[in-house]
């Protein structure tokens, strides 16, 4: 199935403080958003079960609905914030959740994403769920930075996507979130309703069935591929799309 609808990929925008905005205000026509910390960066104090993808998806769309947005129907793949340690260090820590860092985490540096400090489910939310408190926090914007950061011990613990490329090669260990500290993470593509209006159910077609079929084991590979491997993202991206038969295979 070919939509044919134009489009053009823009990476590197920044964190969703920025893409948000851009979204609401028509710059961008489709955004890959995560549900939980989607209705989190809006609603910060919803009050449902931030684990349920159903009651989550609900709040999102009406939140979003003072805007010209669309909530489309999010995909099983789920990707959150984790903490992530070498393995030498939960080796000799006996480190496995993230519970276990209470004792240690005074003694230790947190490196994450600039914005860490502000978002619910980051460094506020360690602290709150969990009684965290770290030496220092290092800012560092990008994923390949922190785990670079955590080889060089420059830091001893990241906050990494859950379904990191980095993670796939054995040399990190991701901490279980013992108390669910994260959102549900389910990728949901919104749209704004410029956009939904030009295309029409071709343009939710097209997206309902990449979120049919995407799972989070889809996500590791493909970020692996692209991260560790040195893959190009639209070449992955369509070699998967030719797998579930959502684009027709080459000859």
């Amino acid at each position: 199935m070919q939509a044919g609808i134009p489009a053009r990929l823009q990476l590197g925008l920044g964190p969703r403080e920025r893409v948000q905005p851009a979204l609401t205000h028509g710059l961008v026509d489709v955004v890959p958003e995560y549900l939980g910390t989607a209705l989190a960066s809006l609603e910060p104090a919803a009050g449902v079960a931030m684990s349920d993808p159903v009651a989550v998806r609900r709040e999102l769309v009406r939140a979003f609905a003072r805007w010209p947005v669309q909530v489309l129907q999010p995909a099983a793949a789920q990707d959150q914030d984790g903490l992530v340690v070498t393995g030498a260090t939960a080796a000799r820590l006996q480190l496995r959740t993230i519970s276990d860092l209470g004792p240690v985490a005074p003694q230790m540096v947190l490196g994450g994403a600039p914005e860490c400090p502000r978002r619910p489910s980051c460094l506020p939310g360690l602290r709150r769920a969990y009684g965290l408190e770290f030496a220092r926090f290092v800012p560092l914007d990008t994923e390949q930075d922190r785990v670079e950061a955590l080889e060089h011990g420059v830091v001893d613990v990241a906050v990494t996507d859950t379904t990191g490329g980095y993670l796939a090669g054995g040399g990190l260990v991701l901490l279980a979130d013992d108390r669910q500290l994260q959102p549900a993470g389910h990728i949901v593509p919104v749209v704004h309703a410029d956009a939904a209006a030009r295309y029409g159910a071709r343009l939710a077609g097209a997206l309902d069935a990449v979120s049919a079929r995407l799972t989070t084991s889809d996500l590791i590979d493909l970020n692996r591929q692209v991260t560790v491997a040195g893959h190009s993202v639209l070449a992955e991206a369509r070699a998967w799309l030719e797998r579930q038969g959502i684009l027709p295979a080459p000859g």
